[in-house]
């Protein structure tokens, strides 16, 4: 054993890697606010720290050091709506940060798109299942089904389901002044997601609307869910609701 080795890594090249790790999370840091005031900028919005009475779109910019997915989780429950990109390589979040968002949040998440999307409002599809997921998802999404030019509600053929689910979600989005398709899907051979997700396609859906982990959590890590499939592979913005 060469303990001249050790005392070094304890001492200077510890203290060098840890150096320039600070130095790569401000440049980070920096990098990411000049590219939010830029994008505020060219979208003229206004950047406030407080509320106005005003109805157009502002911004503020906030930045917290260390714990992320606390202080992230801390902040997501203030406010109405969580907006969020599908990870596609590593960012310093866990694997799981957006499972772990919607299970412990308890506000609707927004998974975006990684190109700009030219509307959420034209066509929305929403998937029901009778659970309280599926109703919370629906409540947290009216802003935008009252907006919407169409929406369409699709349930997928099961046993355990009502026949005319999707017509009493019709009835109840009438209340509200939205006037709604329906549309009972049945699987072919393909899963409830690949089936879900043709479905989108064919009514070409600016936005899935849908509950996430309406199962027991264990069940879901064993066969699969429709929302972990939506976490990784959607080709269209989701919003969830657990």
């Amino acid at each position: 054993m060469h303990t001249p080795h050790a005392a070094f890594a304890m001492g200077p090249a510890l203290a060098n890697a840890l150096k320039q790790l600070e130095i790569s999370g401000q440049t980070r840091s920096a990098d990411a606010r000049q590219h939010f005031s830029d994008f505020c900028r060219q979208s003229r919005i206004e950047l406030r720290d407080e509320p106005s009475l005003s109805q157009d779109v502002t911004a503020s910019w906030h930045e917290e050091r260390g714990g992320a997915v606390k202080r992230i989780l801390r902040h997501a429950r203030h406010s109405d709506l969580i907006v969020a990109g599908r990870a596609r390589k590593a960012n310093g979040l866990p694997a799981d940060f957006l499972e772990a968002l919607l299970v412990s949040c308890g506000r609707p998440v927004l998974i975006a798109n990684s190109t700009a999307q030219p509307t959420l409002t034209g066509t929305i599809m929403v998937c029901w299942k009778e659970t309280p997921e599926s109703a919370r998802a629906v409540s947290a999404a009216m802003p935008y089904l009252i907006r919407a030019d169409h929406v369409v509600v699709v349930s997928v053929a099961e046993s355990e389901e009502p026949a005319d689910v999707t017509g009493d979600v019709a009835r109840q989005l009438a209340w509200n002044g939205v006037r709604a398709e329906t549309r009972v899907i049945t699987q072919h051979g393909v899963t409830i997601p690949e089936a879900l997700a043709s479905a989108a396609r064919d009514c070409s859906a600016d936005l899935v609307v849908m509950g996430a982990y309406g199962r027991p959590r264990m069940r879901e890590l064993l066969f699969g869910s429709c929302t972990d499939a939506v976490i990784r592979g959607a080709d269209r913005p989701v919003l969830l609701m657990h």
